[in-house]
């Protein structure tokens, strides 16, 4: 959508070739009994320098600027408050201690308190942070995110899909369920093949997700080798999401928050009754949402609603009942949540940006310096890649080597 955007605004023609039925990818707004429920990406993090908070207000979309739901514990577990703080303060100074470690083997992991009392904490919030376990976290690239954020979250009421999806020009030619199998360099641009037919275009933007790039789902030209190393060593981590749907008066605080089992590396954060919806939202990472990808929904909702009964009483069962389940890792065309690069593999963000001859540019949010994970960091990866394109379009033009002035973005996931 950024690349999109920026070629429409340089009035360079465009054509989208889109994977999946719909628009969006991992940002997917689904609504279920009126209430807009977030598949995917849910939080302009960074709000106050995030370019999709000025899409949504040149667009007509309202943006929440209040507290987040985690700023407000559920009263009803307010005994727990006491450990609560513990946990955080131990979180807290595993990521101080992160520093020290960049400067050894770059291994999150190392920074754990040896038989520390809170590490399974630890390791569910670094998994929601990175979807994967502190051992496969490389602490340079988390404090890249980590000092460039601003610590702002805002929301949008009816859906972040929703904002990205209604956000594509009209000038822009979109064909859907239409993934690309093949991408060669031609004398004069790219050509790109799909099921149905070849698309030839100066030049290709493409925005798939490191797993698919890492993989074999489309055939490269020769010499890609050196990317698609760089996107192995960008994996994408374990993030879904659970919904339940609160099917009878509850004693449930609207926009309140609970934590899970604060000693199961699994546990799962809750956002309860947002926006006063009857519904409860179970965001799982890493070892959490490792259950919904290898045992299925019906495991996930198993789970979650042990962990509320724990929370709230085991009355709680017969007050709520599953709504829907993701299953990012389960999809071939994404294949996992965002993106952590690997210990000592921060530089690979740098590696996967680069152009390849001038024909070929990668945009996603793996390939952001320190926005990565993130839809804003997706949508400016975007910008640059197009910004790339339009440059080397622009110089094969006055080398008298005209192609046309056109862009094809392939993309599988954001």
């Amino acid at each position: 959508m950024g690349a999109a955007r920026r070629l429409e605004a340089h009035g360079a023609s465009a054509l989208l070739l889109e994977s999946s039925s719909r628009l969006g990818g991992r940002a997917y707004t689904q609504d279920l009994g009126g209430y807009p429920l977030d598949f995917g990406c849910e939080w302009l993090h960074s709000g106050d320098r995030n370019a999709w908070v000025g899409i949504a207000e040149a667009s007509g979309f309202p943006v929440d600027r209040g507290e987040p739901p985690w700023a407000k514990a559920h009263p009803s577990i307010a005994e727990e408050e006491d450990g609560q703080e513990a946990a955080q303060r131990a979180y807290g100074n595993w990521e101080e201690r992160l520093r020290t470690v960049v400067t050894g083997n770059d291994r999150a992991s190392d920074a754990l308190e040896p038989g520390g009392t809170w590490n399974a904490y630890v390791r569910a919030i670094a998994g929601f942070m990175s979807g994967v376990a502190p051992e496969e976290i490389s602490a340079t690239d988390y404090l890249a995110y980590d000092d460039a954020s601003t610590g702002l979250n805002w929301h949008l009421p009816l859906g972040y899909g929703t904002l990205v999806a209604a956000s594509l020009p009209s000038s822009t030619i979109l064909r859907l369920a239409t993934p690309a199998e093949r991408i060669d360099t031609t004398a004069d641009g790219v050509s790109v093949t799909t099921r149905a037919g070849v698309v030839r275009a100066g030049a290709a933007i493409l925005t798939v997700s490191t797993a698919v790039l890492a993989g074999d789902a489309i055939r490269l030209p020769p010499g890609i080798a050196p990317w698609r190393e760089a996107a192995a060593a960008l994996p994408l981590g374990r993030n879904e999401k659970v919904f339940l749907e609160i099917g009878r008066d509850a004693a449930f605080e609207p926009d309140s928050h609970a934590y899970g089992n604060l000693n199961d590396p699994r546990a799962a954060a809750y956002s309860i009754r947002p926006n006063g919806w009857p519904v409860i939202e179970a965001f799982l990472g890493g070892d959490g949402a490792r259950i919904v990808e290898e045992e299925g929904p019906a495991a996930g909702f198993a789970f979650v609603s042990a962990e509320l009964a724990a929370l709230f009483g085991t009355n709680v069962a017969s007050a709520i009942r599953p709504l829907a389940a993701t299953s990012w890792s389960r999809m071939a065309s994404v294949g996992g949540a965002y993106s952590c690069a690997l210990p000592g593999q921060s530089q690979a963000r740098a590696q996967l940006a680069r152009p390849f001859e001038d024909r070929l540019f990668f945009a996603g949010e793996a390939t952001h310096p320190f926005d990565f994970t993130t839809a804003h960091g997706a949508h400016d990866s975007g910008q640059r890649a197009a910004d790339e394109a339009m440059a080397a379009l622009r110089d094969r033009h006055r080398l008298g080597r005209p192609g046309p002035f056109a862009a094809a973005a392939a993309r599988g996931d954001r």
